[in-house]
């Protein structure tokens, strides 16, 4: 065995025990690594998340920035610049997403794209023999979430979802606690983000296409329209033909960890009221107030956002809470801490936060592919798919209006009305994916 090969082992197994490396160790640790034991890695999608993403992966010296691909050509030559002052070698650069599937030098993707891409070109990388890092939610829908889990099934490749509070040593501490059964029986669960630093979206007329956009790949299976910029870049979010709000956003995250905390996958019923109460005459669609309560049979969660607002439970923008009958653990991106009720156990003071989630999720992935050991994967696609579920069912409610209950065996809703927003439907020539 090379010494090479056992540095990539030691961090491997430091990792999998819960340690935390320093950022330098870990930009180390595949320092003067032979080509045939590198990761070459494409991006598609090249703003925000997908471009934190490629950030983290290539803190790891065993990683090879290949191709880039974003429908938008500023932002490819942006980002190419910005991968050359890191003093890597540039790119193939590509706008098709399949044209970069074709590569046969590609071992894994980075999907960065938004949420309504995310099924289609996770299927297709798949396919293309593939290993994925996709961006949380995996999909925007509930029948794409099944179709996404299915074919990972059948490929047979790795599949990290970018749930990177799972890789967060604090988190895992957390819910270490939680287990032990020192808050005794818990009997409510809450989950909130508060965000402050998001405003109104301003209304703005139709204008023609960017130069240098393709816009009508961008849209991809959602339906044709013409181009408006509070639906591009950033703002694509606030519309339920790409995206699920601040739901399937901070949402995807905070409800993980109480399905993990709880160990359930699964609700039996929800509802939600919300609804654009902040700014009640701007551009988004999805709310930007909103309240769901999902029972689990011997446990509630509540899910809460507000735009606009930053004071949240236990004065935290943003966390989870789990409520037992000996005290309460409250979790965030800070750290955790317990409150007794009554004093029937100790406190708990903040434990704080250490190390880099991302870096430690993304090193993950690339033991996990160069080892070829997909059950030591953080987030795996099933992982991945439940949590997806859970938002998806809370989104649902609120659009339908309905108290809804989910039948898991059959994948099916308690109303046709809810039924109904199960299966996307793909526009301009885009078909769903046959899983």
């Amino acid at each position: 065995m090379t010494s090479t090969r056992r540095n990539f082992i030691r961090t491997a197994s430091v990792l999998a025990a819960g340690s935390v490396l320093p950022l330098e160790a870990l930009s180390k640790t595949g320092m003067n690594v032979a080509p045939s034991d590198k990761v070459r890695v494409a991006l598609i999608g090249g703003n925000s998340m997908g471009w934190s993403d490629l950030n983290s992966f290539l803190k790891n010296k065993d990683v090879e920035c290949i191709a880039l691909c974003d429908v938008d050509r500023n932002v490819l030559n942006r980002r190419t610049d910005d991968i050359v002052k890191l003093g890597r070698p540039r790119p193939k650069l590509y706008v098709d997403y399949r044209k970069v599937l074709e590569n046969k030098d590609i071992d894994a993707v980075i999907v960065g794209t938004p949420d309504h891409w995310h099924c289609l070109i996770l299927c297709d990388a798949l396919e293309a023999g593939k290993h994925v890092y996709v961006e949380k939610p995996i999909g925007n829908s509930i029948l794409e979430i099944n179709i996404m889990q299915r074919a990972v099934k059948k490929r047979g490749k790795l599949v990290q979802v970018g749930q990177w509070q799972r890789s967060q040593p604090h988190f895992v501490d957390a819910v270490r606690y939680l287990r032990s059964g020192k808050l005794g029986r818990i009997r409510a669960c809450k989950s909130w983000s508060f965000v402050d630093w998001k405003g109104a979206v301003p209304k703005v007329p139709d204008t023609p296409t960017p130069e240098g956009v393709d816009y009508n790949m961008w849209l991809g299976p959602a339906p044709m329209r013409q181009f408006n910029k509070n639906r591009f870049h950033q703002s694509w979010r606030w519309f339920w033909e790409y995206a699920g709000g601040v739901m399937t956003d901070w949402g995807v995250h905070l409800i993980d960890y109480i399905l993990y905390g709880m160990d359930r996958a699964v609700p039996t019923s929800v509802m939600a009221i919300g609804g654009k109460y902040a700014f009640p005459d701007d551009a988004m669609v999805t709310p930007d107030t909103m309240t769901a309560v999902y029972d689990f049979k011997d446990f509630t969660m509540t899910w809460e956002h507000s735009i606009g607002i930053g004071l949240g439970n236990w004065k935290r923008p943003h966390g989870m809470a789990y409520t037992g009958e000996n005290g309460t653990l409250v979790l965030d991106r800070n750290g955790w801490e317990v409150f007794p009720e009554k004093q029937k156990i100790e406190a708990v003071p903040l434990q704080k936060n250490v190390g880099n989630g991302l870096d430690l999720h993304v090193r993950n992935f690339l033991d996990c592919v160069k080892n070829n050991t997909p059950q030591k994967l953080n987030a795996d696609i099933n992982i991945g798919r439940n949590v997806a579920l859970v938002a998806q069912m809370g989104n649902i409610a609120y659009r339908t209006g309905e108290k809804v209950f989910w039948n898991n065996d059959k994948q099916v809703f308690s109303t046709k009305t809810a039924n109904a927003l199960i299966t996307p439907v793909y526009n301009n020539g885009w078909s769903l994916p046959k899983y």
